[in-house]
């Protein structure tokens, strides 16, 4: 029963789509490390990756429970576990205040500077759950939460700010409303019927992946960018992440290759299974480049 129990939370949180945002926060981490000379504490990485994963489930399980009229009303989303009856909105809430409870809690064993910061990190990514009732930024707002793993994580390892993490936090604000756009395609008719918000709703499906594809480029620049940044920072590293740079626009090119306007059949393919991907190389090439050195 409690393995069953288990599940269904980290149905609720889908919790395999931590893949997207933790590859970046690996990024920062490892990169404050090597830039101010940092030795490596098992202790500090383990209370990033707890940061990273009681964040994404507090943020998670706030927007299901937030959205459990909607999704109840919506063919796509019925199943969630809230609406479904599998997780009681009372127990969701509680999940997302002890997830909260625990991330706060594991800044304070990281550095002061992410323990005062942590609130404003909360209420970024929790925010975002009302954002489509008023506003049809919702995606940027999402971006931006996700956008704060590599400058924390470096702001965990370093205790100060630097342009290589910020930029990286600007590609993934780029790269992840990018990709929520996609999948809000999915959703267009059902949320206009409800007079809810999105850039589908907003512009259309065509001027949407248009506007996809802008913001795709701009994240496209920025980590290539900071390939060219770490490389003149570090005569001996960055040709390997490079090559994973490129990898990464690469997928993010083929991505844009699978959704139509007229064809929104290969949207999870684009969305999870490329993303996941690129996200995952181009952490891999930056840590493989690190430990060449």
């Amino acid at each position: 029963m409690k393995l069953l129990a288990m599940d269904r939370y980290l149905s609720l949180i889908k919790f395999s789509h931590t893949i997207f945002a933790l590859p970046f926060a690996l990024i920062g981490f490892f990169l404050a490390r090597r830039e101010l000379n940092i030795g490596f504490s098992w202790q500090l990485f383990l209370l990033v990756i707890l940061c990273m994963v009681f964040a994404r489930s507090a943020a998670m399980a706030f927007n299901r429970y937030i959205d459990r009229d909607i999704d109840e009303k919506n063919p796509r989303t019925i199943e969630r576990e809230i609406p479904a009856g599998k997780i009681s909105p009372p127990k969701a809430l509680a999940f997302v205040i002890v997830n909260c409870l625990l991330f706060v809690v594991a800044t304070w064993f990281i550095n002061p500077l992410c323990f005062y910061l942590s609130p404003i990190a909360l209420f970024i990514i929790l925010v975002y759950s009302y954002t489509k009732r008023f506003t049809w930024l919702c995606h940027f707002v999402l971006g931006l939460g996700l956008s704060l793993a590599p400058i924390g994580a470096y702001l965990a390892a370093g205790g100060q700010f630097d342009i290589i993490p910020l930029l990286y936090s600007f590609a993934v604000l780029c790269w992840v409303s990018g990709f929520d756009i996609i999948y809000a395609l999915q959703d267009e008719e059902f949320d206009r019927s409800l007079d809810l918000q999105s850039i589908p709703v907003r512009l259309g499906t065509k001027n949407s992946l248009l506007l996809s594809s802008v913001l795709h480029m701009l994240c496209a620049v920025f980590i290539l960018m900071n390939a060219y940044l770490i490389a003149n920072r570090f005569p001996d590293f960055g040709w390997v992440l490079l090559l994973g740079s490129i990898l990464f626009v690469g997928l993010l090119v083929y991505q844009h290759t699978l959704v139509k306007a007229d064809d929104l059949s290969r949207v999870n393919l684009a969305f999870f299974t490329t993303n996941g991907i690129a996200s995952v190389l181009l952490s891999v090439f930056f840590l493989v480049d690190l430990m060449a050195i």
